[in-house]
């Protein structure tokens, strides 16, 4: 399959619309570069609910949660990871609730690395490994940890629907940003391995609509980054040396949108990374080199 980008998406901000029984899809309102139209929160079940990404410290989106649940009591409030977009409306949503809130661990990495959008105020009430489930009447969640994208990343698979809440990691819309320290390139391909092998039968993101087919877009995604990586490497036989950030056009061409390329150096980083581990890339301070 090859990668082909869903960006048809008419459901507005503010209105909670089912999408199939015990699923609601809640747009928050804030569109951007690397949110598309908008954070989706999840609400699954009816009358004791799980909350899935709550979204970013946003009162207007709080207010539209809280109606759209109206008679319905929180039994978790659930982040997927701790990206500001997803996890900063938790701590509103729980004082309003009374809910607990799960996730995998708080942000990975210190204040210290400047990484943009990364959440470190939060921290689950509540930790989830790796399998671990949650359960209600009507609902089945079994938490995957799934780094890559963030290292405490989790998607949701909902039993027995068939649905996987893919959060950040595969989106309809776009490719994934993966920025080190706590972005990881091959743990986030080696997920996209995990998921793709998944039985679920559509996969419901953090941004976007749905994403139907969902194993052949795994799939088509991670093609997509073995042949960046390929184009890594041959970028850097032409130049000799160079670095991440002098990758972008070889690798990414005109069509890059020029407020993408300080996120797109950032993949080109992880990438790096990845091939400096496998003995296939070395690095001089800044500058990298093909191994």
């Amino acid at each position: 399959m090859s990668l082909s980008f869903l960006r048809e998406d008419p459901l507005p901000p503010g209105e909670a619309a089912e999408l199939l029984p015990g699923v609601r899809r809640l747009l928050c309102d804030n569109p951007g570069l690397y949110t598309f139209r908008g954070t989706n929160t999840w609400i699954i079940g009816r009358g004791r609910v799980a909350v899935l990404d709550p979204g970013p410290a946003d009162p207007a989106h709080l207010a539209a949660i809280l109606a759209a649940i109206r008679g319905e009591r929180v039994a978790a409030i659930l982040v997927s990871h701790t990206h500001r977009d997803h996890s900063a409306g938790a701590a509103a949503l729980a004082r309003a609730t009374g809910a607990p809130t799960f996730g995998f661990g708080p942000h990975r990495t210190g204040r210290e690395h400047g990484e943009e959008g990364a959440d470190h105020a939060f921290a689950p009430e509540v930790r989830l490994a790796d399998g671990a489930v949650l359960e209600e009447e009507g609902w089945r969640l079994t938490a995957l940890h799934t780094p890559g994208h963030c290292a405490n990343h989790l998607c949701f698979a909902l039993e027995p629907a068939g649905v996987l809440f893919s959060a950040d990691h595969v989106m309809g819309w776009s490719t994934s940003i993966v920025s080190p320290p706590d972005g990881d390139m091959a743990a986030y391909m080696a997920s996209l391995a995990r998921v793709a092998a998944r039985p679920e039968r559509l996969f419901l993101p953090g941004h976007g609509p749905p994403v139907p087919e969902p194993q052949s877009f795994a799939e088509a995604l991670l093609a997509h980054r073995r042949r960046r990586e390929a184009l890594v490497l041959e970028a850097l036989a032409a130049a000799g040396e160079a670095t991440a950030e002098a990758l972008v056009p070889p690798v990414y061409g005109p069509a890059l949108d020029p407020r993408l390329a300080p996120a797109a150096a950032r993949s080109l980083l992880a990438h790096l990374i990845k091939l400096e581990a496998e003995g296939r890339a070395a690095r001089h301070g800044p500058l990298w080199r093909a191994a």
